[in-house]
């Protein structure tokens, strides 16, 4: 199966990041797909405005997912940017698109409903440049949240309408939906969230992740009594970063009273450096390497003959050619 998934480049990730997404992606490699990962910073130019903040962010996300397994070797991996593409295919698809679609989008749904004064139109368009990105590279599946299966289902009424126009130029897209895939609980105890200021990062400096940690919000016990093991922060995100033995061993230690929040924080962070810290060595290693830019142009190259594979045929049948 061919499986396609952009990454917006709009800050380091965190735990829920790598929890939601970032895990999934991997293991689908190893599973004899086709892979095609992007670094959708063409859809990051909706809300970043700053050309070097654009930079780290996407050199960022290579960095990332390289120090987190990606094999660029089993992939196709490559900037959205280099692939103009995207942007040609967007415009085209823009010219079926009823404007009833893009309204119940929920992310300009969103926007309108909190009163939004940024609002842009390529906000409003983001739907028709992600069918295009779906849609360029004929894929099976597209790996996503349930929160997101309505852009995929949007990518699907967009080629049809195209199909029916047209002729059969485009696969319909199915979403593959990770299931299983708990909602992460950030540290003030709501949705793991950059834009709620309460995530845990993997990559920052270890006293930035051990602040993050502290800071996780705990019920309110007296030292020698046992604590609540039901709803507990620190034992959800444990769960994810150790084995069954583990857990079973802090969550006696919370039943037998006297262990205290403040030594289970420092279980969970000791957790948490020792699971992530092969991905943190590779990136410091890979921060220094001159090879980034050769491994995202192979995949640029690969990625750009699928697309023109594509575009060839959408000249044909619209008569551009």
């Amino acid at each position: 199966m061919r499986i396609l998934s952009g990454v917006k480049p709009t800050g380091r990730p965190h735990i829920g990041n790598y929890l939601g997404a970032i895990r999934q992606h991997i293991a689908l490699q190893e599973e004899g797909h086709e892979c095609i990962y992007f670094v959708a910073d063409y859809h990051a130019l909706t809300t970043v405005r700053n050309a070097e903040e654009m930079r780290e962010h996407r050199r960022g996300v290579v960095l990332d997912y390289l120090a987190l397994g990606l094999d660029p070797e089993k992939v196709i991996f490559f900037y959205q940017s280099t692939i103009p593409e995207h942007a040609e295919l967007s415009w085209i698809l823009s010219t079926v698109v009823p404007q009833g679609l893009l309204e119940r989008a929920h992310a300009w749904k969103d926007a309108l409903a909190k009163g939004n004064r940024d609002m842009n139109i390529g906000l409003f368009m983001y739907p028709v440049l992600m069918a295009a990105d779906i849609l360029m590279y004929q894929a099976d599946w597209v790996p996503v949240g349930q929160d997101q299966k309505q852009h995929v289902e949007i990518a699907r009424d967009i080629a049809e309408k195209f199909n029916h126009y047209y002729g059969e130029t485009f696969k319909l897209p199915e979403p593959r939906i990770e299931k299983e895939v708990a909602v992460v609980i950030g540290v003030d105890g709501q949705k793991m969230s950059k834009s709620y200021g309460n995530t845990i990062s993997i990559f920052d400096p270890e006293e930035v992740i051990k602040k993050q940690v502290m800071s996780i919000k705990t019920a309110s016990v007296e030292l020698k009594n046992p604590m609540p093991i039901e709803n507990d922060i620190i034992l959800s995100l444990y769960k994810q970063f150790s084995s069954a033995k583990e857990l079973e061993e802090l969550k006696a230690n919370y039943l037998a009273g006297g262990f205290g929040y403040g030594r289970a924080k420092q279980v969970l962070l000791a957790g948490l450096l020792e699971f992530f810290a092969e991905a943190r060595g590779r990136r410091n290693k890979l921060e220094k390497s001159k090879d980034l830019e050769e491994i995202m142009a192979a995949g640029t190259k690969k990625a750009r003959k699928l697309a023109q594979e594509t575009m060839s045929l959408v000249y044909e049948r619209t008569g551009l050619v």
